[in-house]
This record gives structure tokens, sequence and C-alpha cells, in this order.
């Protein structure tokens, strides 16, 4: 039985793993979305990470916006399991909702909601503040709004500056409003530098938790990418891709991964996983599964206890 922890101080229940539900209508279809949201819950995971955005990126596949939540939303009513997992989404970067203003954030969490097919959303990001010029303040007072309307439990934020991250903190604290929970970075062995120092140390200094996304670097950490090995990966988003395996950073951590897996006798991805997993502040990696095939690897993370000289040479591979 998986053991829950709780969600910094939302007082959200959440598994160890949280399931990515970025390749949900994209890369897996309906009917394989299903299977493998059943074969998570099933595995004790209760915690799915989605956007309003998912997945808009590839037009040219036939993608659209909110087609992530809106498979989650027919799985809902489908398996009429609502109380028994924990949804998050995020608000900022669909098309027709794009941005933090007061008024785009109200308008947005009305659709996620209809997507999602419930009355309410349990963690509720901002996806992106790509507009500094919109007040903290604006976006802390709107996000509240939908708090104190039972249309959000708990609010948390994704791509911000330290800065930003900070001014909305004091805010909250100074007006008694909702208060950011958990911040969800950019965050695996290959990208440290997007979460450790400043983003972290609000973190810690503050009490939130961290939910890091591309826990296995789009692929790369799954060793699928060597040197001078080309691997076409359809879910490499903008400015990502497998270009981490010719540098020598690169080399290292697959060289460090593999030789643990190999004496574990698991998967490099478990390893990377596990690694993220035993973090300062890190409560829940965030990793997709496009088939029920890959979830196993994924689960495994979470009964996988890194020894310190083990988390010590992955640690020094990635620096």
């Amino acid at each position: 039985m998986t053991e829950l922890r709780t969600l910094g101080s939302s007082g959200l229940r959440v598994s160890p793993l949280c399931l990515g539900g970025n390749v949900f209508g994209w890369t897996a279809d309906k009917t394989q979305s299903f299977a493998v949201l059943d074969a998570y819950l099933a595995a004790g995971g209760n915690f799915i990470d989605t956007a309003d955005s998912y997945m808009h990126y590839f037009p040219e596949q036939g993608n659209e916006p909110g087609q992530s939540e809106s498979i989650i939303g027919d799985w809902l009513a489908s398996r009429r399991n609502r109380d028994d997992v924990v949804i998050a989404t995020k608000v900022g970067d669909h098309p027709k909702f794009m941005g933090l203003a007061p008024a785009n954030i109200k308008a947005a969490v009305e659709e996620s909601l209809r997507r999602l097919r419930t009355d309410h959303i349990d963690l509720y990001y901002t996806h992106f503040d790509r507009d500094e010029s919109i007040p903290v303040d604006e976006i802390i007072t709107a996000l509240d709004d939908l708090v104190k309307a039972g249309k959000v439990r708990a609010i948390a934020t994704s791509n911000i500056s330290p800065e930003r991250l900070s001014a909305s903190l004091e805010f909250s604290d100074r007006e008694g409003l909702a208060r950011y929970v958990a911040l969800q970075p950019q965050y695996n062995l290959i990208a440290r530098d997007s979460y450790e120092g400043a983003r972290r140390e609000i973190v810690q200094r503050e009490g939130l938790v961290c939910v890091p996304y591309f826990a296995l670097a789009s692929g790369f950490l799954t060793g699928k990418y060597r040197p001078g090995k080309n691997t076409e990966n359809v879910r490499n988003l903008p400015g990502l891709a497998g270009g981490y395996a010719d540098t020598e950073r690169g080399v290292k951590v697959l060289d460090a991964l593999e030789q643990i897996a190999t004496a574990r006798g698991v998967e490099m991805a478990t390893v990377a996983v596990a690694w993220l997993a035993q973090q300062p502040t890190v409560i829940a990696p965030i990793a997709s599964a496009r088939t029920v095939e890959q979830l196993p690897v994924l689960l495994a993370a979470q009964d996988l206890q890194l020894s310190d000289t083990e988390l010590e040479t992955l640690t020094t591979a990635s620096s």
C-alpha cells in the first residue's frame, strides 16, 4: 500500500509519485489513458497532474488545448472515483486564456471545471508568470476568490521567478489570503539550476513543497539517448532534445545511473526518479506513462531508497 504524505500546508494527502497527464490525448489515446489511470490508481497512486493547455504545443498532430483535462474528466465520471484522487491543473498557458490577469484566471477555471467534470480542483497552479506587469496581489486575490468560492482547495505555482514567488507569499501573509503551498519547477538530475538555489531556499524557508516536472528530462534519463545515437522522440517539447547525450556531463550522469541501476537490478529511470524523490523539499516527482507497461518502472522508485553513497555518486556526476 502506497504511503500518502501531506502536501505542504494544504492538508491534501498525495502519493509519492505524481502521474503526469500531458500525454493524455497526445501520445496516449483515450483508451490507453484510461488504462494508465486505472493501473496507477490500482497501484495506490492518487495524485494526477494536468493543465488547461495540454497539449496544444503540437497542433500539426491534431492536438488541442484542454484534451488532457477532458480525458481525465471522462475517466472520473466513468469510474465515479472523484473523492479518491487529488487533481492538479494549471492556468495561464491556454491559447484562449493566456496569462494571469484576474479575469483570465476566473474564466479559465470555469472551463477547467467543465472539462474535468467536477465542482472543485484540488490543487490549482499558475502555469507561467510571463507578464510581470500584473501585480502579484491581483493574482493572489483572484486565486483566493476561487478558494473562498470552493472551486479550488489549494493554490500553487510553477514557472515563476524567486522574486515574484517571495512577493506572492508576502502578500498572502500580509493580507491573510490563500497562500501557495507548492512549487512545480523543472528539476531533474540533468537540470538542477532551475530549482536548486534561490527557489529551493524560498520553498524550504516558507514551508512549501516541491513537485518537480520533467523528472526524466524528456526521456533522457531513461538511457534511450546515447552519444552519436539518433532517437526520434515525439514527446520533445520546444527547446528540449536528446542533445544532453553529447555533453560530458550527460555521459557522466548516464554512466552513474547505469552503474547503480545494474547493481540494484532496476531500470535507470527508476534510479533517476528515486534520486529526485530523495532531494530536500521534494514530495512527489511528476512522471508520465504512455502505456500501462511503462508504469512499473516509475512506481518502483517509490520503494527504492538510495544510499548516501549512491545519492552522492549521482549528485557528483550531475554537478
